[in-house]
């Protein structure tokens, strides 16, 4: 590696929240992959623990800026966000849902997906930040085998071997054969009729599965992977079963990105009661996912 790709950027998200001391406590940790070096891109000057303030938003926000620009220059070899706080972000003309749509912006991609892993789950979203009442509306069957095929990259390159992806119905027991709703029916079934076939023996796709017993089915080991068809699908039972080592990855950017699965916290910042496992969690996955290549 050249020296620059021994580098991973550090952002401390909103420096009011708890992103500062959970990365000052990973980099003491001494759990750290030894084989990099951090760097903390921005700074935490003049932010007050609990008081977040237009300009702590600020401070976030150039700190995303920069750390995409060292990223597609090459000046990084991957980068790791603490947690912002979206509405104050939007509120100082952040115009993006979250670091997830502000990342492919800037690299210019549109093929990426919203992935979280900790423990024994990996899941993926085909929808991510919209309102619960439009998933429904927009769900497709050509969004979900295009992050299918993302997430069974990832599970296939991490796992060296044919990934095994169940994919999540969207309605109660999957729609109980149609009487629970019939997106099941409609887009999802086909979707993965057409996924099979695309990809062959490349991944094995199962479903679409009862979304209350899918996610224990996969942490006992029967899927390396779970497709999700909304936001807080995947994310309660990641958090509940990993929440201190969650790791939140974009998938399809041209370089790697992961943030840990929790937010600003602004409740416990500055009192020595937050715990750095979950940063500690995506420094490690960015620095694998950087050594392999790989976003």
């Amino acid at each position: 590696m050249s020296a620059a790709a021994r580098i991973i950027g550090l952002t401390p998200g909103d420096a009011a929240g708890i992103g500062p001391e959970i990365i000052a406590a990973a980099l003491a940790s001494g759990r750290l992959d030894a084989g990099y070096e951090y760097r903390v891109i921005g700074s935490p000057d003049g932010a007050e623990p609990g008081r977040p303030t237009e300009a702590t938003a600020r401070a976030a926000r150039a700190a995303l800026e920069e750390s995409a620009r060292l990223a597609m220059t090459g000046e990084i070899a991957a980068v790791v966000t603490g947690p912002i706080h979206k509405a104050r972000m939007q509120a100082i003309g952040f115009e993006f849902p979250g670091q997830t749509e502000f990342f492919a912006q800037r690299a210019n991609v549109e093929n990426f997906a919203m992935c979280l892993t900790g423990g024994a789950l990996t899941v993926a979203l085909v929808t991510a930040h919209v309102p619960l009442r439009a998933v429904a509306e927009i769900l497709s069957a050509a969004e979900i085998i295009r992050v299918a095929k993302l997430l069974a990259d990832f599970l296939a390159q991490r796992l060296g071997r044919v990934p095994r992806l169940a994919i999540a119905g969207l309605n109660p027991h999957a729609g109980e054969s149609g009487a629970l709703g019939r997106e099941e029916i409609e887009i999802i079934e086909p979707a993965i009729a057409l996924l099979r076939s695309e990809l062959g023996e490349a991944a094995e796709c199962t479903g679409p599965l009862s979304p209350d017993t899918v996610f224990h089915r996969a942490a006992r080991g029967e899927f390396d992977g779970v497709l999700c068809m909304y936001h807080d699908q995947g994310l309660i039972p990641l958090k509940l079963h990993a929440f201190d080592e969650g790791v939140n990855v974009t998938l399809g950017l041209p370089f790697p990105r992961t943030s840990p699965d929790h937010g600003t916290a602004f409740e416990i910042a500055g009192q020595g009661l937050a715990r750095p496992g979950s940063m500690i969690a995506a420094i490690n996955l960015a620095a694998e996912l950087a050594r392999a290549g790989r976003p």
